[in-house]
């Protein structure tokens, strides 16, 4: 049995994850799949490549991830498939799995990336606009059923990766941006624990409010009080006590936030 799990930004309404699920299994009629998200933003390769980075080190060894957010899909981006130790990654190369390959630096696992050239592992007639079931999905089935890496397209050594934010030091403190708004309204900061450590008393201002000190759960609050923690990815967030903080602030992506000590 192989793990498969795919991540897109194509929502569930026009059965494309589906059918790609299909093309899966029809290579590898014993693989499991799992969703892990179809609820990307459109396009928004950045975010995309947060949550496959947040789940990697939870997934068994020999997981092949499937990541479809595509804007380039049909111009001359590179689709690639990569091995991390020993897990594996498919899709396109346009920086998505930047914050995967980080993450097997930090456990040093060897990278192995290939540019897929090889059409024969491809559904014979492919899309210009629907990579994902034309190609991805074949491959990420050859992988499954027992195809090396290496069969599938010769190695290059230069994926993309695009750059996140990273926290600046200010007077007093540091600055970071909002880089993700979870289901709940939730605002994860690019502000981790390893910035900022044990801070109870410190300070955090953003959209021109102040909150004073951080807890440690929800529930040392009351319901609609502006609070923040440490979420369980280890990034700084701010949140509303059974509450959305992300309409309560009229907050969005790229906002700053600030922490004085």
């Amino acid at each position: 049995m192989t793990l498969i799990t795919l991540t897109t930004d194509f929502g569930l309404k026009d059965g494309n994850v589906g059918v790609m699920k299909g093309v899966i299994w029809s290579r590898a009629p014993q693989a499991q799949i799992v969703d892990l998200s179809h609820l990307i933003s459109p396009q928004n390769v950045r975010e995309a490549s947060l949550i496959l980075g947040r789940a990697l080190p939870y997934f068994p060894d020999g997981t092949v991830y499937v990541v479809v957010v595509d804007p380039g899909v049909g111009t001359e981006r590179r689709p690639i498939a990569v091995r991390l130790g020993e897990q594996f990654l498919v899709g396109p190369d346009n920086g998505v799995f930047t914050l995967a390959y980080e993450y097997a630096e930090t456990q040093d696992w060897p990278l192995h990336v290939v540019l897929l050239d090889r059409p024969q592992y491809w559904l014979p007639q492919v899309s210009y606009v629907f990579h994902g079931r034309d190609v991805f999905a074949p491959v990420a089935g050859s992988l499954a059923a027992g195809v090396p890496l290496e069969e599938l397209g010769r190695p290059i050594y230069d994926p993309v990766r695009i750059d996140f934010p990273q926290p600046e030091a200010i007077d007093g403190g540091l600055r970071g941006e909002i880089i993700h708004i979870d289901h709940f309204g939730n605002l994860s900061s690019c502000i981790l624990r390893q910035h900022l450590g044990e801070r109870p008393g410190a300070t955090i201002r953003i959209s021109g409010v102040n909150i004073h000190g951080m807890v440690k759960t929800f529930g040392e609050r009351p319901d609609g009080e502006l609070i923040a923690l440490y979420g369980s990815s280890g990034n700084l967030i701010v949140s509303v006590v059974n509450g959305d903080a992300a309409k309560r602030l009229g907050a969005r992506l790229g906002d700053k936030i600030e922490v004085f000590f």
